[in-house]
């Protein structure tokens, strides 16, 4: 299951090495696609998005990986469906894109430490919806659960559009440094608001698509 899960991650997010050199005091990395990490880190059978959804018919309403309820009619999208399926929220509406659109997405990462206090990151993207609203959020590892905080700390500086050409380009100063305690996700805002400080409601209107973890 792991070397299936790293070919998926090559196909859809391609690869740079970790840590690779950008600057002096910076370093640069790949962000993978948050349905592989999710899969793995939680040990599912198979590879799921439990953020998005594609039409079943006689799927029942449930309760997906990510303990997101789902009407009936719909299930967890899988890296491995066809790539032309139109995605859908957990609610059954589409998305307005396909999941080859979806888990195409691709993204990069420099880390700048060469301010302790204040450290930076400046992160690219292409492969977006064109026009969509995204968000950078922080999830917080720990043993009793994981937390969701706004990327700048205040939810103020953390969003932005795409491109006509579904290509972005951002940088946000932290609140403290990244380490594996933590993680930089990108959250697609299905419903082109940005909510500040809150990420949205996960499978409804906002939708973790690409996430970097430092090791």
């Amino acid at each position: 299951m792991k070397a299936v899960a790293a070919l998926v991650l090559v196909a859809f997010c391609g690869w740079i090495p970790t840590g690779a050199l950008a600057a002096s005091g910076e370093t640069i990395h790949s962000f993978v696609m948050h349905a592989a990490f999710f899969s793995l880190e939680t040990h599912q059978p198979q590879l799921v998005d439990p953020n998005v959804f594609v039409a079943a018919s006689g799927a029942a309403a449930g309760t997906g990986p990510q303990d997101i309820v789902h009407v009936a009619g719909v299930r967890p999208a899988l890296p491995t469906d066809d790539a032309a399926i139109d995605a859908r929220a957990a609610d059954g509406r589409p998305l307005g894109f396909t999941l080859g659109t979806w888990f195409g997405a691709r993204g990069t990462i420099v880390v700048d430490m060469s301010l302790p206090n204040s450290p930076r990151i400046r992160a690219t993207f292409n492969g977006l919806q064109p026009g969509g609203m995204y968000s950078l959020f922080e999830p917080h590892f720990a043993a009793s659960g994981i937390t969701v905080t706004p990327l700048d700390g205040f939810g103020t500086n953390n969003s932005f559009h795409a491109d006509t050409q579904g290509r972005a380009d951002i940088t946000v100063t932290l609140r403290g440094a990244l380490t594996h305690a933590n993680a930089v996700v990108l959250v697609y805002h299905s419903d082109g608001v940005s909510h500040g400080s809150d990420r949205g409601r996960p499978g409804f209107d906002a939708h973790d698509q690409l996430i970097y973890r430092p090791a």
